[in-house]
């Protein structure tokens, strides 16, 4: 049939005819770019967007033609699901760290002056306890302590509480510590500013510049029996022990064969305080 007349009769152009027949040949040639997009698209776990695969593409293939061909066949990239940890920091840019005003400097010889803080994690009967605690560097004593369920703010805070019972002045004391969540909060900084006390924190990823509170819980996690508890309250009973025995109980080399408490006494009374 005559194609000009086939357009006639169709109403339909002649250049639009042949427009379609090209768009008609078209998806055939789709499909073989289809199958090579595919292929990769599919060893990436459909991870992969337009750019990755245009750089793993063996032929050269225009960035247009690649989005056009996912788009047709609904090839979707799976969108990485935001780090949630990183989502709190960018929700709460206040959080702040502060500098390094300790520097590793553990030989100090006046009790209740610097203190360190830290926390680490218990297992037990299948669960995991939280413990905060805080640590006067001259003595050794723990000064401050606290056991949570949970990784809640209120555990540190709990912490500077125990430790405010314990000591009768926390002014101009320093208190060291990493750079976790919980430090660098907002409500914990405030609650140390009101507390007249000065932070300090560690270097990103420097568990040295602790490390006070790292043998502490070093020799805790040695002398203490904590994944034979079967119930929360008998760790917390069984940590307020160790607390009361590590504090008096507990003779150390390095502390002119003393106990924390007793060094801290000897410390004060050198001192004339």
């Amino acid at each position: 049939m005559d194609i000009g007349l086939l357009c006639e009769m169709t109403k339909v152009s002649r250049s639009g005819y042949y427009k379609y027949l090209k768009r008609a040949d078209e998806p055939e040639k789709d499909y073989e770019d289809y199958l090579i997009i595919k292929k990769i698209f599919d060893a990436g776990k459909s991870k992969y967007g337009w750019r990755t695969v245009q750089m793993k593409l063996k032929i050269k293939m225009n960035h247009k033609k690649i989005i056009r061909i996912k788009n047709k066949y609904n090839l979707i990239t799976k969108i990485r699901r935001p780090n949630p940890y990183k989502n709190i920091m960018k929700k709460n840019q206040e959080h702040r760290t502060c500098e390094n005003k300790l520097d590793r400097q553990f030989d100090q010889v006046l009790p209740e002056k610097v203190f360190c803080t830290d926390i680490t994690y218990l297992p037990f009967n299948g669960q995991l306890a939280y413990l905060s605690a805080v640590k006067d560097v001259a003595s050794r004593e723990i000064a401050g302590w606290n056991i949570s369920p949970n990784l809640q703010m209120d555990m540190v805070l709990k912490t500077l509480d125990n430790l405010k019972e314990n000591v009768p002045s926390l002014q101009d004391i320093l208190i060291h510590s990493d750079q976790g969540f919980h430090y660098t909060n907002p409500e914990f900084i405030a609650r140390v500013k009101n507390l007249g006390m000065i932070q300090s924190m560690s270097r990103q990823g420097n568990c040295i510049d602790n490390a006070p509170m790292e043998s502490f819980f070093g020799h805790l996690k040695d002398d203490v029996d904590y994944q034979s508890c079967r119930t929360f309250e008998e760790l917390s009973l069984l940590l307020e022990e160790y607390m009361r025995y590590y504090n008096h109980e507990r003779s150390q080399w390095g502390l002119k064969k003393m106990t924390p408490v007793e060094y801290r006494n000897h410390l004060l009374a050198r001192e004339g305080v």
